[in-house]
């Protein structure tokens, strides 16, 4: 056996066991956060891609979705620049979550139907107010997924992400440093969430697994 097809199969282990643990939390807790989840072999490229991309690639987050999109800096004061499929290092992130969402669906069932994703830029001073990423039986964002591209973080730096308790939303859940290589998956519709400033520039994909809301023969997300 080759060292390229033993490194394979080591890869394939060990997101199967990541896999595997995200199952167990979403079904237990609604919420996993995994430190270390994803191969450096995946991850390197992908720090790499989000810190060579010029500031005009990058724009200004907004909230809201097609007609009720808006940029309310008030809310929000990320950056964001959205995953190609067709990009050689982006490709490697949307083969690993989609690795996922095939064990989720055949585990759980949860009837994810796509994946969209972006890197997040917070810029020192940059927050992100409270808020849930879908309200109950008015969108289709079933999961989301946060993944941490900072390497040597200071938890004196800030920038966490602060989890509120699903049924006591003024409670806090967890803070969770933006450490290189942690993995936060969550529902959706049941964990309101925000980001507090950093003193350092911050990097993060942010993610949504979709269900398919089809209606009229429109594919919903759009294909």
């Amino acid at each position: 056996m080759s060292y390229a097809t033993m490194h394979a199969e080591d890869v394939n282990t060990v997101n199967l066991s990541v896999y595997e643990r995200i199952e167990h939390d979403i079904a237990l807790k609604g919420i996993s956060i995994v430190e270390n989840a994803l191969p450096m072999s995946t991850i390197a490229p992908l720090l790499a891609r989000v810190a060579s991309l010029p500031e005009y690639e990058f724009n200004d987050a907004g909230t809201g979705r097609k007609l009720d999109h808006q940029i309310n800096q008030f809310v929000r004061r990320d950056q964001i620049h959205w995953l190609d499929p067709q990009h050689p290092s982006e490709s490697l992130w949307f083969d690993w979550m989609n690795g996922l969402k095939t064990h989720l669906n055949r585990s759980l069932m949860l009837g994810l139907f796509s994946y969209e994703s972006h890197f997040a830029q917070y810029q020192p001073g940059a927050f992100y107010k409270k808020h849930v990423d879908s309200f109950k039986g008015q969108a289709n964002r079933r999961l989301s997924t946060v993944l941490y591209l900072n390497p040597n973080w200071q938890p004196q730096y800030g920038g966490e992400l602060v989890v509120y308790n699903p049924t006591k939303d003024d409670e806090e859940y967890c803070r969770i440093n933006p450490n290189f290589g942690t993995l936060v998956v969550f529902l959706s519709e049941d964990f309101p969430h925000e980001v507090l400033p950093a003193s350092h520039l911050r990097y993060s994909i942010a993610g949504w697994y979709r269900i398919n809301n089809s209606i009229f023969n429109q594919i919903d997300p759009p294909q």
